[in-house]
């Protein structure tokens, strides 16, 4: 008797390590993101909510989803679930070449080792590659690169190289640069000019022609601020609607008047749809600008980081702290996860992006917002103190877990199948 029962239970059992990762492999989601505060600022969404994933997509967005439904689970209690951050302005063509700057040189970094640890899922590069050298770029980095990477071409045919490379009026083509562009639509999102110190309009006017022959936006990073070549005139009258002015915050930017007041010219620029966007970086965010500017009700439009090596362990840091220091301002958190989600997207013409729309890529970033006393640094490493801070606790690009800061998405070590 107690043979044949011995002899049960062992079927038993073995019929259960068969079922088990089959049962696995019928749940219907392949990870259950619970119990976490959604913030989707296209879909309205801000409440308790739980995020179903599968097949590297948004599956369901819905309250008390059953666990036993996804093969893996993190607790996102306490928490806010967001869409994967996009940042906006960043600089990853990386690269060992001498004298490179942010194309193929090393001022620039690798996304992965900086992006999922703050929460983004997309970047940018603005400016990295010109149209002569973003096969390269394309083949080098984003081919490479499980951050998702888009970007804006330089209006210079050999990109961000630095020097006189980037006031080189020759070689600033508006027809080979929209033709580049145009060739890989889904990567190029717009054009970049930067760093000219020239009196000449001349790589404003073509960035603007190159974004129109081939439907995109331009970004101006407007270099040495000149007499001859006016702010004013750049926002009110040489931009777009939609084209984009990165660097609100920078020292030479003409934003307050004698008494301390916001110029009228910066609200009028908005109004008619100039894009500012933060780019902090390393040398463009002061608080001196940016505390009056924005209690007086200039906001930006986008975040950004202006990510780099001479920005990456300064006062920038990273978005997730960017992010931070615009709630510390006085910014709603729902209109921050906007500014660095939807409105990029919107803003780079990529509405499949900065979203939980069931069906969308499962990019989703998961927040801690800790309560304390923080100092936070602009450019000259001018303090600024606050009491809330971002702090990213999960990333999940494509469905996949990338950044897992304290295992919220995994099991305790005695529960977990030995390996």
């Amino acid at each position: 008797m107690r043979t044949h029962a011995r002899a049960v239970l062992a079927l038993i059992l073995l019929v259960l390590s068969w079922s088990a990762p089959a049962l696995a492999q019928d749940r219907e989601y392949d990870l259950l993101i619970r119990g976490g505060h959604v913030i989707d600022p296209k879909n309205g969404l801000d409440a308790v909510l739980d995020v179903a994933i599968a097949g590297g997509r948004i599956a369901a967005v819905a309250a008390n989803i059953a666990p036993d439904r996804a093969t893996q689970v993190a607790d996102a209690s306490g928490m806010y679930v967001v869409p994967g951050l996009l940042d906006i302005h960043a600089h990853v063509f990386y690269g060992t070449e001498e004298d490179a700057a942010y194309s193929n040189g090393t001022s620039a970094i690798p996304p992965d080792g900086f992006t999922f640890r703050s929460g983004v899922t997309t970047v940018v590069d603005v400016g990295g590659a010109g149209w002569r050298n973003f096969s390269q770029f394309k083949t080098q980095v984003i081919d490479r690169s499980r951050t998702r990477v888009l970007a804006f071409i330089n209006i210079v045919g050999s990109g961000m190289k630095g020097g006189p490379v980037e006031q080189n009026l020759t070689d600033m083509d508006a027809r080979l640069t929209a033709a580049r562009a145009r060739q890989f639509p889904e990567l190029i999102v717009g054009v970049k000019t930067a760093h000219y110190s020239g009196s000449e309009w001349d790589p404003v006017d073509r960035a603007v022609e190159a974004g129109r022959q081939a439907g995109i936006p331009i970004m101006v990073d407007f270099g040495q601020f000149v007499q001859e070549r006016p702010f004013e005139e750049l926002v009110t009258r040489r931009l777009r609607p939609g084209d984009i002015y990165t660097h609100a915050f920078l020292g030479r930017v003409p934003m307050l008047d004698a008494d301390g007041k916001i110029r009228p010219y910066l609200a009028e620029a908005q109004k008619r749809g100039v894009i500012f966007d933060v780019g902090h970086g390393g040398g463009s965010f002061l608080f001196r600008q940016a505390v009056p500017a924005t209690r007086q009700g200039f906001w930006p439009d986008t975040i950004s980081t202006d990510i780099h090596t001479g920005s990456m362990n300064g006062g920038m840091k990273d978005m997730a702290n960017v992010i931070s220091k615009m709630l510390n301002l006085g910014m709603p958190l729902s209109e921050a996860i906007e500014k660095s989600t939807w409105a990029p997207a919107k803003v780079i013409q990529r509405p499949d992006l900065g979203h939980l729309d069931v069906g969308a890529a499962a990019d989703v970033a998961v927040f801690r917002l800790r309560e304390g006393n923080f100092g936070f640094l602009d450019v000259s490493n001018a303090r600024f103190n606050g009491t809330r801070k971002l702090e990213c606790e999960l990333t999940v690009r494509d469905g996949r877990v990338v950044w897992d800061l304290n295992g919220i998405a995994s099991l305790d070590w005695e529960q977990a199948e030995k390996r």
